[in-house]
C-alpha cells in the first residue's frame, strides 16, 4: 500500500533534488548529502557501496533525511525531516530506480549521451531506496516550528 502524499509535499520533493542523509557506524554518526528522485513516499538514490553512509547502512538499514533550502528568514523555512530504512535494490527494483532517476536526472536517464566521465562513476554505484517510517513537512509560514506529520501506511 503506496501512501499519497499531500499536494504541497509531494510538489516540494518534486521541486528538490538533494536529501541530506544521516548514517550510523562503527566511527559514529554521519551525514553526506544524495541526488535523490521520488518514488510515492519513498526516495531513490545511487551511491558507491563504498562510501561511508553505504558502508554504515550495510551495518544498520536505518537512517535519517532531511531536504531543506538555505533559507535566510526562518519564517519561510520549508522542508522534509524523515527517519526510515534503506535497502539495496537488485535486478527489476534496480531497472525501476534508474528509470525514475532518470526522468528527473535525465543525463542518466540517456546512456548513449553520458560523458564518459559520468559512465564511468555510474558503473561503479549501486541503487537504494529509502522508505520512510516516520515523515514530517516543516512549513514556517504557518507558524514558527510548524510541523505535520504524514502519515504512512503500516508495514
Amino acid at each position: 500500500m503506496q501512501a499519497i502524499l499531500p499536494q504541497p509535499v509531494a510538489d516540494y520533493l518534486a521541486g528538490h533534488h538533494v536529501m541530506t542523509l544521516a548514517t550510523q557506524g562503527a566511527e559514529g554518526p554521519w551525514a553526506a548529502a544524495v541526488f535523490y528522485a521520488g518514488d510515492g513516499c519513498s526516495l531513490i538514490f545511487l551511491s558507491s557501496p563504498t562510501s561511508r553512509h553505504c558502508l554504515n547502512l550495510a551495518q544498520d538499514a536505518r537512517c535519517a533525511a532531511t531536504i531543506q533550502e538555505d533559507y535566510r528568514d526562518w519564517a519561510r523555512i520549508k522542508g522534509i525531516q524523515l527517519e526510515g530504512r534503506v535497502s539495496e535494490l537488485q535486478g527489476d527494483e534496480a531497472v525501476r530506480a534508474q528509470q525514475l532517476y532518470g526522468e528527473k536526472f535525465p543525463i542518466v536517464g540517456q546512456p548513449e549521451n553520458v560523458p564518459p566521465a559520468i559512465a564511468a562513476a555510474l558503473a561503479k554505484v549501486r541503487w537504494f531506496r529509502l522508505v520512510p517510517e516516520r515523515f514530517h513537512f516543516i512549513d514556517n509560514s504557518k507558524g514558527f516550528g510548524h510541523r505535520d506529520e504524514i502519515a504512512l501506511p503500516q508495514g
